[in-house]
């Protein structure tokens, strides 16, 4: 079962803004300029989703001189890819079980 945290990782992830910011982010580090000129995205629109990237404790940011850099920390799509390979082996296990009407 899903905890509430992972419920909410997932819906983070779900825009699919982020989702495009996350795997930009899982291939280098980068700062909101690159960001914005790689997603197309307006820089205050992409702040915000950066925001709740942050605060979901999926990326973390590097104060490099006027600009922040971001980068991926992939233990936490690690820690949420590992709840749906159990739910995944679950259901592999149990697939033939079902339980019987009343």
């Amino acid at each position: 079962m899903l905890t509430s945290v992972e419920t909410e990782l997932i819906r983070v992830l779900a825009d699919p803004l982020r989702l495009r910011v996350v795997t930009l982010l899982a291939r280098e580090t980068l700062c909101t300029t690159h960001l914005v000129e790689e997603t197309g995205a307006r820089q205050t629109n992409l702040s915000n989703h950066l925001k709740v990237l942050r605060e979901a404790g999926v990326v973390e940011t590097e104060p490099c001189g006027r600009f922040t850099y971001y980068r991926l920390r992939p233990e936490v799509i690690e820690a949420l890819a590992g709840q749906f390979a159990t739910l995944a082996a679950t259901a592999r296990a149990q697939g033939d079980t079902k339980r019987a009407c009343p």
